[in-house]
């Protein structure tokens, strides 16, 4: 086994990357192309050239970090996260799988053990939708879920795309054809992340093996009333936007409580009622619905009854109702081998481990349309993230980055196919 990770490397580079944020006085906040992220980028890239890492970037700049293999013709074996946060959050989301990556790399090169494949440490470009309301734009387009032309029409709320940030910022828009990866290509990949829930805190756990990560599908409901005098319309000639969105809510609870998948959530996050004002019954209600399965066909299934339960109250109420899908992802089932490889790892470490399903989605759940893919989790205190209170000690961290190690180790002079 490899020497054990290193708890300090692990706080020095949480703490650095930390250096770089919008909001030092509540939580972390680093936003796709601001500021702060692009100086953390610079931050990170000399850190991996620092490790010895051949650093590159791709045209909707993926960071690579990697360490030479002996075998130039062997596929490479990948890990990392993001460093992109919603706002106000914490330190963990993402940078911990980045550090410990880089962590992993460290202890593997100064060991020197020959590995024939590559090891690269990736910083996938927002994973977070906080800038352009969509997830995962790096992995995305590796999967081949987002082209160059796709960019033009994604907007931030300034009404810029996405097209014209990279060009302002000088990547190299004509070869972004080249950010697909096909199957194949990479042999295989594990990213760690912070659990972001408490069964390993509650089980007393240090390690999960993630087996299966939930997709999300988003939509954007619109429903139409008529706007009117809150004293002098009688309760019973009322057609309110808001308290018919507000049935729909409870019947979208319903819906998701009632499912029979192993793992379901649905939620409404965001509601804007219109006109907005104490004394005037609202014309229009729109709000999100985020719902999120571990399996395709039960989701597909909550999906349907939410838009039949919707209409129908739109019906009795006589208020109008539109339905915007806005994406309609996979759900991904990790590699059983990698998941086998995870878990004899752990036990070799003396860790005890427990396979768990992600409700939040990561970039694993793109770069697993073209690699073989698996994920570790480890603790998060109180099981809180996006959130100033997320919190796992670093040497939880660092039990995490020696699992990571010794696993892509492994992988990296692996023959047999996954």
């Amino acid at each position: 086994m490899l020497k054990e990770a290193c708890a300090e490397n692990i706080q020095m580079w949480l703490d650095g990357m930390n250096r770089f944020n919008a909001t030092p006085e509540f939580g972390t906040t680093r936003i796709l192309f601001t500021k702060p992220e692009l100086e953390n980028r610079s931050y990170v890239k000399d850190e991996m050239k620092k490790l010895g890492l051949v650093v590159t970037e791709d045209a909707i700049g993926n960071i690579y970090g990697t360490l030479k293999g002996t075998d130039m013709e062997s596929k490479p074996v990948w890990t990392g996260s993001h460093i992109d946060t919603v706002p106000n959050a914490g330190k963990f989301d993402g940078m911990a799988g980045v550090v410990c990556g880089m962590e992993a790399l460290r202890l593997i090169k100064e060991s020197g053990v020959e590995h024939k494949r590559d090891l690269t440490v990736i910083v996938y470009t927002s994973e977070e939708p906080t800038r352009f309301s969509l997830g995962c734009l790096g992995s995305r387009a590796m999967a081949g879920a987002m082209t160059l032309e796709d960019t033009k029409h994604i907007h931030d709320k300034s009404g810029r795309s996405l097209y014209e940030k990279l060009e302002e910022l000088s990547y190299d828009l004509s070869k972004f054809s080249e950010i697909k990866r096909e199957k194949g290509d990479v042999y295989a990949t594990v990213e760690l992340h912070i659990e972001q829930n408490s069964q390993l805190e509650k089980k007393k756990l240090p390690i999960g093996i993630v087996k299966k990560i939930c997709a999300p599908s988003n939509y954007l409901v619109e429903v139409t009333g008529c706007q009117s005098h809150a004293g002098g319309t009688d309760m019973d000639d009322r057609r309110d936007a808001y308290a018919a969105s507000c049935e729909m809510a409870l019947a979208l609870e319903k819906i998701a409580k009632e499912c029979g998948s192993e793992y379901n959530t649905a939620t409404i996050g965001c509601v804007k009622v219109i006109p907005d004002a104490a004394n005037v019954i609202p014309g229009k209600c729109i709000f999100t619905v985020d719902i999120r399965d571990c399996n395709m066909d039960t989701k597909q299934e909550t999906i349907r009854a939410f838009k039949e339960a919707f209409g129908k109250i739109a019906d009795k109420r006589e208020v109008k109702l539109s339905i915007t899908e806005e994406n309609n992802d996979e759900p991904l089932t990790c590699n059983k081998k990698i998941v086998s490889l995870l878990e004899e790892t752990s036990s070799e470490l003396g860790l005890a481990c427990t396979e768990l399903i992600s409700g939040p989605f990561h970039d694993s759940l793109f770069v697993g349309k073209f690699a073989p893919t698996a994920m570790i989790f480890v603790p998060s205190k109180g099981g809180i993230s996006h959130s100033p209170e997320e919190w796992t000690d670093y040497e939880e961290v660092a039990k995490g980055a020696d699992v990571l190690a010794n696993t892509l180790l492994k992988l990296a002079n692996m023959e047999e196919e996954l």
